[in-house]
């Protein structure tokens, strides 16, 4: 979290105070607020907020540096400079107040909630020069308080929450980032002008430059949540609203120190405390450049034990020569604060500090009317029953045989159980029992670090035999970013632990500055290989035209016979139609030769009829004759 802003996720705010850099104010998890002396390393002072557990502490900002009180007219010869010493520090609640703390008084000096937030106040930002006090809230509002009259003055912000606000150096201009950058002009509370914002919420935002705005050369700092990288915009009247330089992180930046540069050929020196602990010092001209800007050294810290841990810094500030730095790491019950010199001319420098980063906290015993009596060794304890017979009391005694053989078992060291698994049996078969006991993911992902740690062959040879594609997925997605380097120069002819390794931590491999030189190997392999690959592809071309080729020759050389048999047979089973068939049928000659003699016959008669008419009267006499003769007959 930036000095004097604000964050929407859970950090815990830690913010070195202004100029003299005398105190740090930092709000841990029991929502108590610290102030300890940078001088002595000591608590200066505690606060405990009335509500410090329902409405936490989000966001802490000092206030502008001034004398202590008023100060009596003296001497010419008693004239002693007074020093500006910072005092009032602000604390915006989860409950939507503003709490407004004096380091002088020791004491809480007022409380400000008449007309303000209805939700959390996301940060806090001090007046340069007047007592004006700027919050931002989850009710999208941006609330002017002057601490002098009392009043507050609101307006509307943005669609969404203000996370992030920033005064201008000469205190008349405002930024703030909602969904969008927008920067106001104070006297008029009016949108001056509109920026590109993050595609996540905007949890920093400082000024980079002291140039009053009439030059067109106002500079700004902007960092987002789970964003590596940190925009630096500036206020000109062009179109352009993209971002002008953009720094490299590791993780999303939680505070920055900057100093500012007074002119274009200053170079800004900035410290960027990112979210996993790792400091980041630039120093950089801001002129336009699309590529990501490199910090020029990284600071890391860790412990002095045989397996290092790294200490996470909590805040940094910058002094007044390049190399001076004042460092607070450990932990935000007890921080540890040191001032350091740093070697810039390095790229990556790491300190070893033996720090107790975890903290044993001492339980109070609770009181209890129940009191144990104290028994004496020589005296003799009464049991009830017979005299001279004592009762035997068989449970408790097998109890506490039970107790005293499970205390004599001892744990199996890692070793040892290492021995018993036997991974390559991890494929389960159907008839294996259901009682067998298989590793899980988080199983695997401990032993890989282990091993990584120690470098132990046993221990990696027995991970990397497991071939389960959801198993080396999810034991690649468990492990710190640490050991994520280690585990590639290992796996290396591993190609399925390389593949998900590339593709989980994809985003932080590629934000590694000197990732080629330590990937060497890989890189080395990976070339050699692509460069066969474009023979081999050659080769499988030819290869397959040479098959088609030869399947094509086979299929034409095979003759099929045709087949000649009827598709379709029609019958029909009427007697009829087969009585009528049988007469039409060709084959029959017998009944054509019936007719032709029929015919020939009636052609004859025709032919004698026109031929001999006479003939028909003959007859017809001839048979009237005839007829005569047979009545005759009939009469006799």
């Amino acid at each position: 979290m930036a000095a004097g802003g604000g964050s929407v996720s859970l950090q815990l705010p830690c913010v070195f105070s202004p100029k003299s850099r005398q105190y740090l104010a930092s709000c841990a998890q029991d929502g108590r607020l610290r102030i300890w002396n940078t001088d002595s390393k000591t608590v200066d002072q505690e606060y405990v907020p009335s509500a410090h557990l329902s409405a936490t502490c989000i966001c802490i900002a000092w206030g502008p540096c001034r004398t202590e009180g008023p100060q009596r007219k003296k001497r010419k010869s008693e004239a002693v400079q007074v020093e500006a010493k910072a005092d009032l520090l602000a604390m915006g609640t989860a409950a939507g107040t503003v709490l407004i703390y004096s380091t002088t008084k020791g004491a809480l000096h007022c409380t400000l909630q008449d007309g303000g937030h209805s939700g959390g106040v996301n940060c806090v930002q001090w007046h340069p020069e007047d007592s004006l006090l700027y919050s931002g809230s989850d009710d999208t509002n941006i609330i002017e308080w002057d601490l002098q009259t009392g009043k507050a003055r609101k307006w509307k912000a943005d669609r969404a929450a203000v996370t992030s606000m920033c005064v201008s150096p000469d205190g008349k201009l405002l930024l703030s980032a909602g969904q969008i950058i927008k920067m106001w002009d104070l006297d008029t509370k009016e949108v001056y002008r509109k920026f590109t914002g993050h595609s996540t919420a905007v949890t920093t935002l400082r000024f980079a430059t002291m140039r009053p705005p009439d030059s067109n050369g106002l500079y700004f700092l902007s960092g987002a949540a789970h964003d590596r990288l940190l925009s630096v915009q500036v206020r000109e009247d062009g179109k352009d609203k993209n971002s002008v330089v953009s720094f490299t992180l590791t993780e999303e930046p939680q505070h920055i120190d900057l100093v500012t540069s007074n002119t274009k050929e200053e170079a800004v020196r900035l410290a960027v405390v990112c979210k996993d602990g790792q400091l980041h010092l630039f120093e950089h001209f801001l002129n336009p450049c699309k590529k990501p800007l490199s910090p020029s050294c990284t600071v890391q810290m860790s412990d002095t034990k045989d397996s290092p841990m790294p200490i996470p810094l909590l805040a940094a500030t910058l002094g007044a020569n390049t190399q001076t730095v004042l460092l607070a790491y450990g932990n935000h019950l007890q921080p540890v604060i040191e001032k350091v010199e740093i070697n810039t001319a390095e790229r990556h420098v790491c300190l070893t500090r033996d720090v107790q980063t975890s903290l044993s906290l001492s339980m109070e015993t609770t009181v209890s009317k129940v009191k144990t009596p104290i028994v004496n060794t020589k005296s003799k304890v009464l049991v009830p029953g017979l005299p001279g017979h004592q009762a035997p009391v068989k449970g408790t005694t097998e109890g506490s045989e039970k107790r005293k053989k499970d205390a004599d078992t001892k744990e199996m060291s890692i070793a040892e159980r290492l021995g018993e698994m036997d991974l390559s049996l991890m494929s389960a078969d159907k008839g294996a029992p259901k009682g067998s006991a298989s590793l899980q993911t988080d199983n695997f992902a401990v032993l890989l670090v282990q091993g990584l740690e120690s470098s132990d062959a046993n221990i990696l040879n027995k991970v990397f035999q497991t071939r389960k594609e959801m198993v080396i997925k999810k034991t690649v997605a468990r492990l710190p970013l640490s050991a994520v380097l280690p585990l590639l120069e290992e796996a290396v002819l591993m190609v399925r632990w390389l593949k998900a390794v590339l593709i989980h931590h994809t985003s932080y491999l590629a934000s590694l500055p000197d990732l080629v030189t330590q990937l060497g190997l890989l890189y080395h392999m990976i070339e050699s290989r692509v460069k066969m690959f474009h023979k081999l592809t050659k080769l499988h071309g030819k290869l397959h035209l040479l098959m088609t080729q030869v399947a094509t020759n086979d299929s034409s050389m095979r003759v099929t016979d045709v087949d000649h048999t009827a598709k379709l047979v029609y019958e029909d089973s009427s007697d009829e139609d087969d009585a009528s068939g049988d007469e039409g049928l060709p084959g029959d000659d017998s009944n054509w030769e019936e007719e032709e003699a029929m015919e020939e016959d009636r052609n004859e008669k025709v032919d004698e009829e026109q031929e001999d008419p006479a003939s028909r009267t003959d007859s017809k006499a001839n048979g009237e004759e005839d007829m005569e003769n047979g009545n005759e007959s009939e009469e006799e």
